[in-house]
């Protein structure tokens, strides 16, 4: 007789979706388990600070970087942050589950690498895998009892989701990805559009050991799963100004509103928009706007 709960079986005993509020436990990291039913027919994905993994049972279009793919069997969805991505379904029978969570949570400290570096989560990698109806059961099974857990009680319940969660990683890891992506037949609108999301969603700085991590146009090329050229190429055509313009003009505005809001001093300012050396920082912004950052300190004072 089969002992696992069956997907149809977990939706009829539960009402799970809560909002999209990772839980947050002091010295653990980030971490959440929802249903994806009665999800929203278009869903961009915008959590500048979550990995998302998804269980897709249900058609669709997922728009990944200049390409998409169709998505009309159950898949794996392994979402890197960085990256702009958005799904758009085919019909209302959306299914399935999705969990977030931070780098943070799933190493708890064990620095053994970084969620950047995984083949899963890696830029350029391929994010989405196709799987059969034993891997779906296997799959749904660890997602169920990921959304059975984090309601109970035990003490050492965030150590068991994270457990689920590596035995979800290396359960796909053994799967191979998709390779049947589509590409735009004109780019440029797309990849500009793109762009500027990644652009934005590197911001705002909240701490200065929060720092930029995307500055130059490779960053972003290399994050978008595109060459240089074709980004360069793109925005330009769009919006009139080159990437490292754009860049910039982001960086200079973000500069601006620490000097002007904050009380972090110039170097934690300058650390926090990703220059090594504070008299760089300084240099570059007079550069770009005629004065010091302390001058505009010292204007708002």
């Amino acid at each position: 007789m089969e002992s696992r709960e069956t997907v149809k079986g977990f939706y009829e005993r539960n009402a799970l979706n809560k909002g999209l509020q990772c839980i947050k436990t002091p010295g653990v990291g980030h971490f959440n388990v929802f249903s994806r039913e009665n999800c929203s027919s278009i869903t961009p994905y915008s959590r500048r600070d979550y990995y998302k993994i998804s269980l897709i049972i249900g058609k669709g279009k997922l728009h990944y970087a200049d390409k998409w793919v169709h998505v009309d069997k159950p898949a794996l969805l392994f979402s890197n942050p960085a990256i702009p991505y958005s799904w758009e379904a085919d019909d209302n029978d959306q299914k399935g589950f999705f969990c977030l969570f931070t780098d943070h949570f799933l190493y708890d400290g064990n620095r053994l690498g970084t969620l950047q570096e995984s083949p899963l989560f890696r830029v350029g990698g391929t994010p989405i895998f196709f799987i059969d109806e034993e891997q779906q059961k296997t799959v749904a099974d660890i997602f169920i009892k990921m959304m059975t857990e984090i309601q109970s009680d035990y003490l050492h319940k965030y150590d068991m989701l994270r457990a689920y969660l590596h035995l979800l990683i290396h359960e796909t890891m053994k799967m191979r990805p998709v390779e049947n992506f589509e590409h735009y037949q004109n780019a440029s609108q797309r990849v500009a559009s793109l762009f500027m999301e990644l652009l934005e969603r590197q911001f705002p700085i909240d701490s200065p050991e929060r720092f930029l991590r995307l500055k130059s146009p490779v960053d972003y090329a290399e994050n978008l799963s595109i060459h240089v050229n074709s980004l360069n190429r793109s925005v330009k055509e769009i919006t009139g100004r080159t990437t490292s313009q754009q860049i910039t003009s982001r960086i200079i505005q973000e500069a601006n509103e620490l000097l002007k809001h904050t009380d972090w001093n110039i170097s934690e300012i300058a650390y926090g928009l990703g220059f090594e050396e504070p008299a760089y920082f300084t240099n570059y912004f007079k550069k770009q706007t005629g004065m010091t950052p302390n001058a505009v300190r010292t204007a708002v004072v």
